[in-house]
């Protein structure tokens, strides 16, 4: 990771969960890092996940979709990891425009904005697997129809193919990967916007139960620190241009057998099992677990972090951290 080293980096939704964990990484790697976030409270941008590093970082609040501030802030940039969204399936259902906006008209205005002022940037695109819609089979690899059952879904396809059509067309460096479930420390727990696991921690470090609907549907979860590596590595990658890769986990679990390793690894909990509330079970995916031996194969990435260690990280850092989170 040498080529990190005195490079310019910018972070988009920089103090959100990945963003933050991200930058603590290049930090020491040496590089220049400035972290653009709107610190919009939905979504998830917090300046304590910077605790530690906050004179060695440079923060800009701004908004993804003010075009005049992208088109200052890529000048110069080697690396754009762009990762600032609105994550929740249900608010792009319950507001779409904004959904739109951020997920979709505000990645043109970043592409715009490194066409015309800096062309031989490096942007590595977080994308998600709700693309997919309802699996046809399992794993889901990379050559799955796409068939979003979301509008968050529908606007997140729109910016991967703006970043890949800025590549094929004007010679952009661009990388797609499909994330799944990312958990560790520095996630949201204060609702369930970027993930269930995160009410589930907070209830469970409060003394409360949590609920589980469904408890058979099968997931993956991929260690932050694990998602982390594969931006870096698909970054430093002339391979990975033009690219859509999955991330994933080690193995896939059911959602009571997840609970139940989470409350052990806490020893001791409550959970209580529950059917699918009607308005989340018209755009939920059923089962899903990724196939990512592309991205294995094209630079090596595998996630190395065992589920029960990610979820015992996660504990002990919310454990210590929670009120800065809720």
């Amino acid at each position: 990771m040498k080529e990190f080293s005195n490079s310019h980096v910018l972070i988009t939704g920089g103090l959100g969960f990945i963003g933050s964990n991200l930058a603590r990484r290049l930090v020491e790697l040496g590089a220049d890092v400035t972290l653009v976030d709107s610190l919009i409270p939905e979504y998830g941008g917090n300046l304590f996940n910077i605790d530690g590093i906050e004179d060695r970082v440079k923060v800009n609040i701004s908004d993804v979709r003010d075009e005049h501030s992208m088109k200052y802030l890529v000048q110069g940039v080697d690396y754009l990891f762009n990762l600032a969204g609105q994550t929740s399936h249900m608010d792009s259902m319950h507001d779409p425009i904004t959904d739109m906006e951020i997920n979709a008209k505000a990645q043109l205005f970043i592409l715009e904005a490194c066409r015309k002022y800096n062309p031989d940037i490096k942007i590595i695109f977080a994308s998600t697997r709700q693309i997919y819609g309802k699996p046809q089979y399992l794993p889901v690899d990379e050559k799955h129809a796409l068939s979003p059952v979301d509008i968050n879904g529908i606007n997140k396809l729109a910016g991967e193919w703006y970043h890949l059509l800025y590549n094929n067309v004007y010679g952009i460096k661009t990388c797609v990967l499909r994330l799944t479930n990312t958990i560790g420390p520095r996630m949201r727990v204060r609702d369930a916007r970027q993930t269930f696991l995160g009410i589930w921690v907070r209830l469970l470090v409060e003394g409360k139960s949590f609920e589980v609907w469904d408890g058979d549907q099968l997931r993956d979860f991929t260690y932050v620190d694990d998602a982390v590596d594969a931006f870096l590595m698909t970054a430093v990658s002339d391979n990975t241009n033009g690219g859509i890769f999955n991330l994933g986990g080690e193995n896939a679990i059911s959602l009571k057998k997840l609970a139940e390793l989470l409350v052990n690894v806490n020893n001791g909990g409550k959970y209580v099992l529950k059917e699918f509330p009607s308005d989340r079970k018209q755009i939920d995916i059923g089962d899903y677990y990724s196939d990512y031996n592309l991205i294995s194969s094209t630079i090596g990435w595998k996630p190395k972090v065992s589920l029960k260690e990610t979820l015992k990280l996660t504990l002990d850092y919310y454990k210590k951290n929670l009120d800065k989170y809720i």
